[in-house]
């Protein structure tokens, strides 16, 4: 007889970005990242630009085109077109169906997203067992934002769980507190962005304001359950001492949680927004080093935190 968890593992399906495995930097140990898609935030330096949205993409790597017109031919909604002499994919017509893809063998067209089965997730994330036992890893879920597909998220946690596999999830926060209170019982740790303090400077950097995800950071912090705080160091937005200061002010006043971790800013995902025919809003930005960010990590260590540079 199929158990009720073995049913909503079977029949629970997601919209998965990538697993990647034998990560290292999702949390402790070796552990399996599972990249959901879909995210409600806005970031101006988001890395993953192809992981905002909930449906399958095509990204265009211009520089393998060979320009032999087989995806032009094969598209059957006439999406792929040619504009200044580059291809262009409409996505007032494409549907995403693959044919484009599949039929160009120079490996100029991916497709990113696809939908899965919880069960079909955890049995990837099983195989490495071994190697999460061996070192204190497991499976994190990340993004995307992993609560943006709730039902989802909540079935490889539980799944997880019930194979005595550790758990951590990567998130911005925003998201109903119902949707946490779900989560919860099957999270053993929360890496939580806290990507500015003040509401309106979040909204510029985010398209949101910080007031929902600091209340379900105060709430959580109350969980008991381990909670890293983290911080994605941006150049010119929330850089200034003044920024740090009031992260760890905000921080403090929770009074459970002990580390807070900096993530430099770089400039990894810039090409994606090429591939995906989109504007980067921090085109020609340098990345920051960890000496950049010493200062910053010296204003949070002298708060008492402990601090990491880097995920």
């Amino acid at each position: 007889m199929t158990s009720r968890r073995e049913g909503l593992e079977e029949t629970t399906r997601g919209w998965i970005l990538n697993l990647q495995r034998f990560s290292v930097h999702d949390g402790p140990g070796i552990r399996t990242t599972v990249f959901l898609k879909g995210c409600p935030l806005r970031c101006l330096w988001c890395d993953n630009p192809e992981s905002q949205c909930f449906e399958p993409q095509i990204l265009f790597w211009e520089d393998r085109c060979i320009r032999c017109g087989a995806c032009v031919a094969v598209c059957p909604e006439g999406a792929v077109i040619e504009v200044e002499g580059r291809r262009r994919i409409d996505d007032a017509r494409c549907t995403t169906c693959g044919q484009c893809v599949a039929e160009c063998y120079a490996g100029a067209l991916e497709q990113v997203g696809r939908l899965m089965t919880a069960e079909e997730v955890l049995a990837e994330v099983e195989a490495d067992r071994p190697f999460y036992e061996e070192s204190g890893g497991g499976m994190t879920l990340s993004g995307g934002e992993p609560t943006a597909q709730p039902a989802f998220a909540r079935a490889l946690l539980a799944g997880a769980k019930a194979r005595h596999i550790h758990t951590a999830i990567e998130s911005c926060g925003y998201a109903p507190w119902d949707v946490w209170e779900e989560l919860l019982p099957f999270l053993d740790l929360i890496l939580y962005d806290v990507k500015e303090v003040d509401p309106a400077l979040h909204q510029e950097l985010t398209g949101v304001s910080s007031e929902p995800i600091l209340d379900n950071l105060a709430r959580l912090a109350r969980s008991g359950k381990p909670l890293i705080v983290r911080r994605p160091v941006i150049p010119g937005y929330n850089d200034s001492p003044e920024s740090i200061h009031r992260l760890a002010r905000a921080v403090r006043e929770l009074g459970t949680v002990e580390e807070i971790d900096l993530l430099p800013y770089h400039r990894m995902g810039e090409g994606k927004y090429d591939r995906l025919e989109q504007e980067y809003a921090l085109h020609g930005q340098v990345s920051l080093k960890e000496e950049d960010v010493a200062g910053l990590r010296d204003i949070l260590l002298s708060y008492g935190f402990r601090v990491k540079i880097g995920g």
